[in-house]
């Protein structure tokens, strides 16, 4: 992350020392509010490489706010992300946790468009260890829960998700490579689902203590619009717990199942910058995906005011029709991070994690807690 701008000096007090506008812009951003109720906003240029993209720029904004102002509401965010490569590849991402007054609704989901590649490596966890083709293509998503409380912290409503991958080459591919059997050339699915949701955490960017449990069914119908009839099921438990002062201990066990004629963009994913940190996100790929992770994290150290750190664990497989769920197959993954309070009246830090795989390691540089 980096900032650039020019010194800018009144016309009026041009002998005056002032600050460089992006100091101010550090301070007011980073420092204290005059009204801590006062919703926030952050923008940051960000810059990232991987070998299918080359070098990635884009701008990214995070907006927190407490409806209301009502600090008693919890914390609503928008985060929006845009980007592009040296490789002509672009896309837009907007993600959204929004809280009613007295939280008495919940609208949880997220959207994306991108024309952006991705590594194949075939499907199953025997897949190789290299890709065997890197697929392009349009890729379009808006999935949205609007959920009502109707017990204190229990919410239950509808699902929705839309999918769409079209315009789909296949480039630089393999000797050992096969077609993905379902989907090949893209596919358009609409699923409708219900979800059941136990949340009574204040601070979703930072959770310190409470439970989040969230049971959901995604019904997938050709006689709905969708190209291939299947569905889905998700289950995400996290708990997390004060050890001692600022100290948090934090468990998540994840799963996801699917069943029917799911095509390989939809089945379930493992890795990313949340879940199985350091693995490649579809690295492995199949119809059910069953994971789970611990982090110890101090927010902040003793010693700072603003610096802290956390350390993680996390285990997980996938398997399907060709190879069955075996308690021998979980991979491991682990790693350990810096924290930093960018928003001390929110009580939000930014994180940067280095993740260690049995395959390689991967960094993360995000706001918000990876879950």
């Amino acid at each position: 992350m980096f900032f650039a701008a020019t010194s800018m000096v009144s016309a009026q007090d041009s002998s005056a020392e002032k600050s460089p506008i992006y100091i101010r812009y550090l301070e007011n951003m980073l420092g204290p509010q005059k009204d801590p109720s006062a919703p926030q906003l952050i923008n940051y240029p960000a810059i990232a490489y991987a070998p299918e993209t080359s070098w990635e720029i884009g701008v990214s904004s995070l907006y927190v706010y407490s409806a209301n102002r009502n600090l008693e509401n919890r914390l609503s965010e928008v985060k929006a992300y845009t980007f592009f490569t040296l490789e002509n590849q672009y896309g837009f991402w907007l993600d959204h946790a929004l809280y009613t007054d007295l939280n008495k609704w919940f609208f949880y989901g997220r959207a994306r468009y991108q024309n952006f590649p991705l590594f194949y490596y075939g499907i199953g966890r025997e897949s190789p260890s290299e890709y065997t083709a890197l697929i392009d293509g349009s890729y379009t998503l808006f999935r949205e829960r609007l959920l009502r409380e109707t017990l204190p912290s229990l919410y239950f409503g509808l699902e929705l998700d839309f999918q769409s991958l079209n315009q789909v080459s296949y480039v630089d591919t393999r000797p050992d490579f096969e077609f993905p059997q379902v989907g090949t050339m893209g596919s358009t699915n609409l699923g409708i689902g219900l979800g059941l949701l136990y949340n009574n955490i204040h601070n979703a960017m930072n959770p310190r203590e409470g439970l989040y449990s969230e049971w959901a069914f995604m019904n997938y119908r050709t006689s709905m619009g969708s190209d291939f009839d299947f569905s889905s099921y998700i289950i995400d438990n996290r708990i997390y717990r004060p050890v001692k002062e600022n100290t948090v201990f934090a468990a998540q066990v994840y799963g996801q199942f699917t069943r029917g004629d799911a095509p390989f963009n939809m089945l379930a994913l493992m890795g990313g910058e949340s879940l199985m940190r350091g693995y490649y996100l579809g690295r492995y790929r199949d119809k059910n995906l069953l994971a789970g992770q611990v982090e110890y994290r101090i927010l902040p150290f003793s010693f700072s005011k603003r610096w802290g750190a956390s350390v993680f664990l996390a285990a997980g497989q996938v398997y399907g029709d060709d190879y069955g769920f075996e308690w021998d197959a979980f991979l491991p993954t682990g790693g350990a991070g810096v924290r930093y309070l960018i928003f001390p009246d929110k009580d939000i830090y930014t994180r940067i994690d280095v993740s260690y795989t049995r395959e390689g390691s991967g960094v993360y540089f995000f706001i918000g807690e990876a879950f």
